[in-house]
């Protein structure tokens, strides 16, 4: 199964044959007190910055949030994805748990966007699906409901069932319903990531359709969490994991180009030396940019 995503000049495939898809996360207020500060007073330069340097690191795509309290979050997160689609070609992951949000930042994209997200809870389902239908998006679908994560991964793929069917229900098909098989944090419990790796294996085999999950929610509250991030991304990709909202630190990038190329998703390895050459162009650029003005960089 293919999702098909698109902005204003670019289509996204995500696909088991396809490489796989980054989703840059950075374009979120959660945890960043500045930013959320900056996006309160009404000044959206960071969203600019943050966008530009993603989609430089490798994003394919790039997820945008909004949620800020007390703030009118359905009228920001429409203004930041016009702002995004303003500075950068890639589609859109819109974000956030507020209808009214979603039917704002979806009425302002221009494009087929995926929304983030709708889970295995009745009122839900009744309340996402046919705003997803209603603007021919493709929808991520958390596999919990109303009484918490489940912890194994039958549970998880028992709602991963009722999403994608309640999908059909609306006129959404498989294809258009991205599963989230919810990767949880290995700090609090380390068998988490082997159920998250179950479940995908489950969903993959029965269902067949496209899966995406936080993927630096692995880390969290653990030391150096690129490196953690990185392991994990291989693995779950080998599992079925076609596409990932996640960080954009180069180690996380080259993880996932790398096993593009080992699972078979890089043909002749095509993409793996063109980043490697850009990177290459890149760090000789720098070089003699340090050359012809001494000391700038460290100013």
């Amino acid at each position: 199964m293919e999702t098909v995503l698109r902005s204003r000049s670019q289509t996204v495939t995500i696909g088991a044959d396809q490489p796989f898809c980054i989703i840059g996360e950075r374009i979120n207020p959660t945890g960043r007190k500045a930013f959320a500060e900056e996006l309160r007073a009404g000044d959206l330069s960071r969203v600019d910055a943050d966008a530009l340097a993603q989609v430089a690191a490798g994003a394919n795509m790039l997820d945008v949030n909004a949620g800020i309290p007390l703030v009118d979050e359905a009228a920001l997160l429409a203004q930041m994805i016009r702002r995004v689609q303003d500075v950068v070609e890639v589609p859109i992951c819109i974000d956030s748990s507020v209808i009214e949000a979603l039917e704002a930042g979806l009425a302002a994209y221009e494009g087929r966007a995926l929304v983030n997200s709708v889970t295995a809870e009745d009122d839900r389902l009744e309340q996402v699906l046919p705003l997803v239908a209603r603007h021919d998006a493709a929808v991520i679908g958390l596999t919990n409901d109303e009484t918490g994560i489940p912890a194994t991964a039958e549970e998880r793929l028992r709602h991963a069932r009722k999403i994608v069917s309640a999908a059909q229900d609306y006129g959404i098909k498989p294809q258009d319903v991205v599963i989230d098989p919810l990767a949880m944090p290995v700090g609090a419990d380390t068998e988490m990531a082997m159920a998250t790796f179950t479940a995908m294996r489950m969903i993959r085999d029965e269902l067949g359709v496209n899966m995406c999950v936080g993927a630096s929610n692995v880390s969290f509250g653990l030391p150096d969490r690129p490196t953690l991030n990185a392991a994990f991304l291989p693995i779950a990709m080998a599992c079925g994991l076609t596409a990932a909202i996640m960080s954009t630190a180069d180690i996380c990038v080259r993880s996932a180009r790398a096993a593009d190329l080992l699972l078979g998703h890089d043909a002749w390895g095509a993409n793996w030396i063109a980043a490697h050459r850009a990177r290459q162009a890149a760090a000789a650029e720098a070089a003699s940019a340090e050359v012809a003005a001494p000391g700038a960089a460290a100013s």
